[in-house]
């Protein structure tokens, strides 16, 4: 069982030889599966209130873990593809958005970088 994304990739890769699917994955068509299943994400919450969302029936919670699941997968197979670590890159954007979005500024607000 994978305990971190390294791990995860791994089994991905494997997966994906044993099929021999990575003839299929470039980096373009990973990156459209990714855009695909975020859609299928989103679908689940498009005609929910603010509360409906936050309150999901077990079954619809199992729907929206497959396709969480589903986006995560792609998206590894996409920093992998290309050699991005993901981990890497999400803590340096995070340190890009620190300064983007300054906490005095920015507390309680939900306006872009550009508008405080």
């Amino acid at each position: 069982m994978a305990d971190s994304l390294h791990d995860l990739a791994q089994e991905l890769s494997q997966f994906a030889s044993d099929r021999d699917w990575a003839q299929f994955h470039s980096p373009k068509n990973l990156a459209s599966a990714l855009v695909v299943e975020a859609a299928e994400l989103l679908e689940h919450f498009q005609w929910l209130t603010e509360a409906q969302s936050r309150e999901l029936s077990p079954e619809k919670r199992d729907a929206v873990s497959q396709e969480l699941a589903d986006v995560l997968l792609y998206l590894i197979q996409l920093s992998s593809a290309l050699d991005i670590d993901p981990i890497a890159a999400a803590q340096a954007k995070l340190k890009v958005n620190e300064l983007k979005y300054p906490v005095d500024r920015a507390r309680g607000s939900s306006k872009k970088y550009d508008e405080l």
